[in-house]
This record gives C-alpha cells, sequence and structure tokens, in this order.
C-alpha cells in the first residue's frame, strides 16, 4: 500500500487550523467534537477546501453551532445541489459536555473557538477550546516570551 498515508496518533491529518486563536485567547480546556456535513462538504474537506479562521462556536437551544466556517464547494461534485460555503453546522457532542460548556460560557465569561479541522479515521473532527480572551498587553507578554526563549536556545546551543 503505497499511497496511504498513515495518521500519527491520535491527532489525524489536519484539515484546517486557526491559528490567530492562540494569539487572541489563552486556552483553558479543549474539546472534541463531530461534524455534521453534507456529502458535497466532505469531498471538499478532502480536497482541503476548509477555512476557520474567521469561525466560532455558540451554543443555541441546547445544540452547538459551528458558524462563519467556509467549506468551498469542489466544481465537480456538486452539480444538483445548491451549496452554501458558510453555512451553519452542527457539531456533535455528548450532553454532559455541552452542558458544562454552556454553564462555563454563561456564568464565567469564556468563549468557544474551533482550532484545529482534521481527520480521526474517516470522520471529520473538530478541536474547539474554551478560551478566555487576551488584552493587548497580555499579547504583548506573550511574544515577548517567546522572543526570549527563542534567544535563549541560541545561546545554549552555541555554548554546546
Amino acid at each position: 500500500m503505497a499511497g496511504k498515508k498513515k495518521n500519527n496518533g491520535n491527532s489525524g491529518s489536519l484539515i484546517a487550523e486557526n491559528r490567530r486563536a492562540r494569539h487572541d485567547y489563552f486556552i483553558e480546556e479543549r474539546y472534541e467534537a463531530g461534524l455534521s456535513l453534507q456529502g458535497w462538504e466532505v469531498k471538499a474537506l478532502r480536497a482541503g477546501k476548509a477555512n476557520i479562521s474567521e469561525a466560532y462556536v455558540t451554543v443555541k437551544d441546547g445544540q452547538m453551532l459551528l458558524l462563519g466556517a467556509t467549506i468551498n464547494p469542489l466544481k465537480t461534485s456538486c452539480a444538483f445541489v445548491v451549496c452554501d460555503p458558510t453555512r451553519t453546522r452542527t457539531l456533535l457532542m455528548n450532553r454532559r459536555e455541552i452542558n458544562k460548556l454552556m454553564g462555563q460560557v454563561q456564568r464565567q465569561g469564556y468563549t468557544l473557538m474551533p482550532l484545529r479541522l482534521y481527520w480521526k479515521g474517516s470522520w471529520a473532527k473538530l478541536e474547539i477550546a474554551l478560551a478566555r480572551g487576551k488584552q493587548e498587553h497580555d499579547k504583548r507578554d506573550t511574544i515577548r516570551e517567546r522572543q526570549w526563549q527563542r534567544e535563549k536556545a541560541r545561546v545554549m546551543k552555541k555554548s554546546a
């Protein structure tokens, strides 16, 4: 089987990532959710035509919804179906997890952010994070700390 790729661990192969979320938010907890998708969306995800950088997660009527995610349709896969690239998608999670997240978002001022969209076996999964927003000085501190770690690694490499 020369043409098949193996998945590394439980992370699966990455489809899309929201790098901006780590810059703008403190990530408290991570959760994995399934996605309710249509056929043309699965084909587009296999081709890598997804973007979750503008997306966010909300809880409405006891359901978790992914809003603002863009999955661009392939020209060959949806000839007879009306495709909406930015439609609201339902996230599939355990009822206890949804209730817990709903309580933390409403009471404690957290927000739910999508971090990564990836394949786990043949299923598309979304990693969502319970996050708290950073202020401008927090972002500067994070950048300063990252630069300090790089500089420290360079010095250690030269001395070794």
